[in-house]
């Protein structure tokens, strides 16, 4: 019998929460489910439990309302639409998306052998990662997460059909708890959001919005400022959201941060990922927000799920797996892409022109069904109306780094930590993985 411990249950350290010096660490913490002499600890990346019932193991477990066919090879399962399907639900993060996608390729496929099953996941995750290479941050926090835990759950003696179910039912209860996490989340910042706070907060964030929802809720009384984020002006749907909610909220221009800054108390955001650093991967935009906000003297709290904990340590922004050298390349001739398609140029990565998820909503403002026009030489013209070019745009990041320098405190499902502290635990994680 294999361990029915709940998926990643392993919490921080407590002695590294707001700890501004975490030099040494204790040993892990044991699981809180029943242990068997069969039990292995989990994976070195730390997520907090969602529910500590363990989970039964049911045999041949199928996931439930699945519209995927069921295929003999693992190489001919569509992980790609497979994650299509469940990151369109708006309340599925990428990581959990890539979860739930790798699971349903071990229910979907036949796969017999333990050796199988890890160069299929494998293989799936790299699929993934390649088409979705122009953001993959977060999505790679999500492949690594599963990986460690079937990695975990190799004890499985001759019950290998049980192993599988397992594993299914572990990751549909984590993503049907992801609101729970949530609410976690919102419950540790919710005492650093002061009646009549002023918050800058940038792009669009699930767990920042909900945060923000549930202090309104309680009767605080907010306002907000959120940026455009262009070029897929995500600031726009959180502007809806909260407005709709009766929370004051202004869109200003991701060039106006600076001559904002100054009427607020706090920036809050979220993030794609947390990396080693301490520090964070997020829509970009973000480094410099938090650079500004450290010259007024201003806090830089960023939310974010443990499970976008991750093993990365980038040392400047292009050491992001995201950055290629056709980003803010200079070109003579912009060539457009072929009509209808997001086929990039001959002879260059994917990346080149902006591949935008299925699940993503583009404000109108900002590309139309019609060619992006260039910006008209009439200097009468609305500028408010010039868009940039396809091409062009193609040419920018989509996400940065921020070191953590920049942030004061990070909130997570785990508790409240320092990028200190942070960095320390998934450092010496990192490192035990490594010998073990």
């Amino acid at each position: 019998m294999f361990s029915t411990t709940p998926i990643l249950s392993y919490l921080p350290p407590r002695q590294l929460l707001l700890c501004q010096n975490a030099s040494s660490l204790p040993s892990r913490p044991k699981p809180t489910a029943k242990a068997t002499k069969h039990d292995k600890p989990l994976g070195p990346l730390p997520v907090s439990p969602m529910n500590q019932t363990p989970l039964l193991v049911l045999p041949g477990l199928p996931h439930k309302h699945s519209t995927f066919k069921k295929t003999q090879d693992a190489s001919t399962f569509d992980v790609i639409a497979a994650y299509k399907t469940f990151v369109s639900d708006p309340d599925i993060s990428m990581p959990v998306a890539a979860m739930q996608s790798l699971s349903e390729l071990i229910a979907q496929t036949e796969i017999a052998t333990m050796f199988e099953l890890m160069e299929a996941v494998k293989d799936a995750a790299t699929r993934l990662k390649r088409h979705y290479s122009h953001n993959s941050v977060s999505l790679s926090a999500g492949c690594e997460v599963f990986y460690q835990f079937i990695s975990s759950l190799r004890d499985f003696g001759q019950d290998f059909e049980g192993f599988k179910s397992h594993i299914i039912a572990a990751v549909r209860e984590y993503a049907q708890n992801t609101k729970q996490v949530k609410d976690t989340i919102a419950g540790n910042v919710d005492a650093f959001i002061k009646d009549d706070s002023v918050i800058l907060t940038h792009g669009y964030s699930r767990v920042v919005v909900n945060a923000l929802l549930i202090s309104h809720r309680k009767g605080r009384r907010i306002s907000v400022y959120v940026t455009e984020t262009r070029p897929r002006g995500l600031g726009i749907k959180t502007h809806e959201i909260l407005t709709k909610a009766e929370i004051p909220c202004t869109i200003i221009l991701d060039s106006a941060v600076a001559y904002t800054m100054d009427k607020v108390d706090m920036v809050m955001v979220g993030c794609e990922a947390v990396v080693e650093s301490g520090g964070i991967v997020n829509a970009i935009g973000s480094c410099q927000i938090s650079m500004i906000a450290r010259v007024f003297n201003k806090p830089v709290h960023v939310l974010a799920e443990s499970y976008k904990w991750t093993r990365l340590f980038p040392l400047s922004q292009y050491d992001l797996p995201t950055h290629n050298d056709h980003i803010l390349s200079f070109d003579l001739v912009s060539t457009p892409p072929t009509s209808g398609t997001n086929s990039p140029l001959p002879g260059t990565p994917r990346r080149h022109h902006p591949v935008l998820r299925t699940s993503d909503s583009i404000p109108s403002l900002l590309f139309s069904n019609a060619p992006p026009k260039l910006p008209p030489s009439s200097s009468s013209a609305n500028s408010m109306s010039n868009v940039m070019p396809v091409g062009q745009a193609g040419r920018n990041p989509e996400v940065d780094y921020t070191p953590p320098e920049y942030i004061t405190l990070l909130f997570t499902d785990a508790g409240i930590l320092t990028p200190e502290g942070i960095s320390s635990y998934l450092v010496t994680m990192s490192l035990r993985s490594e010998s073990a």
